[in-house]
């Protein structure tokens, strides 16, 4: 592919924000996938089965490889925005119950993956949570596409693992190719954590 038409297929990507269609039980494989990041993470293994679990991961390494897609903008992995986590393993698994009018809301579980310590979740997941969030919020419905200029959170209350929680995020304001977001997650009635971002939209040519 030629500069030109990676330039052209980027811009295509970021405009369209469409993925190729996943196949049956896609879903299934991640939660899969999140299910052992959750069990390695929670595990105590002899060295027997740290061997016999390396081998089969390395064994499931061998069965994906004749379908790597060498162009990110082919890939199904977070583009799928039907699924939780938009189909990735990296990002939380967040539920939206609404996503319009510069409004989102939903619902989110941090597991034993991303535990920090003494119950809490670790304190860099949750910017990244605030980040997919608000980026997703500020880009839904655009006709461009709008990048992280800034972003800070500020840890309010312990955030639990392996509970449901409530993030709730929304735009302040624009001014030009800005857009100023701000988001919350609570645990009930108590504010776990806030968020402020600041989004500008990328001009023809940005990457």
């Amino acid at each position: 592919m030629t500069t030109e038409e990676t330039t052209a297929a980027r811009a295509n990507w970021w405009m369209s924000r469409q993925a190729p269609a996943a196949p049956v039980g896609y879903p299934d494989l991640m939660k899969a996938l999140r299910s052992v990041q959750d069990r390695i993470s929670e595990s105590v293994p002899d060295a027997g089965l740290v061997a016999d679990v390396t081998h089969l991961l390395r064994e499931i390494v061998c069965l994906l490889e004749p379908s790597v897609e060498e162009n990110e903008w082919l890939r199904l992995s977070g583009t799928l925005d039907e699924l939780p986590g938009r189909g990735q393993a990296f990002i939380p698994a967040i539920e939206y119950d609404r996503l319009e009018d510069g409004r989102v809301a939903g619902r989110v579980k941090f597991s034993s993956f991303h535990l920090g310590g003494n119950g809490a979740a670790h304190g860099g997941a949750i910017p990244l949570l605030f980040d997919d969030v608000l980026g997703r919020m500020v880009n839904h419905d655009q006709t461009s596409v709008a990048r992280t200029a800034n972003l800070s959170v500020d840890y309010r209350n312990v955030t639990p693992v392996g509970r449901d929680l409530e993030v709730q995020a929304w735009i302040e304001r624009e001014e030009g190719r800005k857009t100023y977001a701000r988001g919350e997650l609570w645990d009930g009635q108590v504010l776990c954590a806030e968020a402020r971002g600041l989004f500008v939209t990328l001009q023809p040519g940005q990457p």
